[in-house]
């Protein structure tokens, strides 16, 4: 199967290369996406969303044959949710890199922006334990990597308009929260809440590491990812 892998704010299709000789071993085709925008200037990138993502997703399923796997990290998770709303009869399971299923109009986050774009904020930037496995050597090769993006796809709204997403497969790869954890996370986010008790099949597996797995614990997220889209549950815990 193909299987469609969109990085997280920042990062391009390379974020991934860590896991496609696993996924090619498994039999799937994978194909890393990099967003329309990153890395471009404000002038090129000022009038991109969310939606112009969502909608690059949804054209790169329409270019393959047969169903396809879609797999988010981070803010990715809205970008491929949107695309499985876009084409939920094309979609055989969407796979969430430490993030879940947006509810309907809401953003990733806001960020400062820099020069019409947002530029990535550095590791120091972001919480303790999404970054405590993210040791000194893999954030200066990893930094160089990431990209700006465009100043409006963080902060516009996630369309969802087509209630067959709830008929999608789902697994949320997560990095630190097991299940119960993670209802209970969700428990206090409103609208997330609704949005994931409406999935008619939804798998939580922990991960066991921080925010970038496929930086700091590549091996296990490649496993777990070929785990989540074959036919059979993936284990309860990716390192057990």
């Amino acid at each position: 199967m193909e299987v469609i892998l969109v990085p997280g704010l920042w990062l391009t299709a390379s974020s991934w290369d860590p896991v496609l000789p696993a996924l090619r071993e498994a039999g799937h085709t994978p194909v890393p996406l990099t967003l329309p925008g990153v890395g471009g200037t404000a002038a090129e990138t000022a009038d991109i969303t969310m939606d112009d993502w969502v909608a690059a997703v949804a054209a790169e399923i329409d270019r393959h044959e047969g169903p396809v796997g879609l797999v988010g990290h981070s803010g990715g998770g809205n970008v491929v949710w949107g695309a499985a709303a876009a084409r939920p009869d094309r979609v055989a399971r969407v796979v969430f890199v430490d993030t879940v299923p947006p509810a309907p109009g809401r953003e990733v986050s806001e960020f400062d922006v820099v020069d019409g774009v947002v530029p990535f904020p550095g590791w120091d930037f972001f919480d303790a334990p999404d970054t405590a496995d993210l040791d000194a050597d893999t954030r200066a090769a990893t930094a160089p990597l990431t990209r700006s993006i465009p100043a409006q796809a963080p902060t516009s709204p996630v369309t969802l308009d087509d209630d067959r997403r709830f008929g999608v497969p789902v697994t949320l790869l997560m990095g630190s929260l097991d299940e119960a954890a993670l209802r209970a996370e969700l428990a206090r986010w409103g609208p997330y809440a609704e949005e994931f008790a409406a999935i008619d099949d939804a798998t939580v597996v922990r991960l066991g590491t921080g925010h970038w797995p496929q930086f700091s614990a590549p091996a296990a997220l490649a496993r777990a990812l070929v785990e989540a889209i074959a036919e059979d549950a993936p284990r309860e815990d990716a390192r057990a």
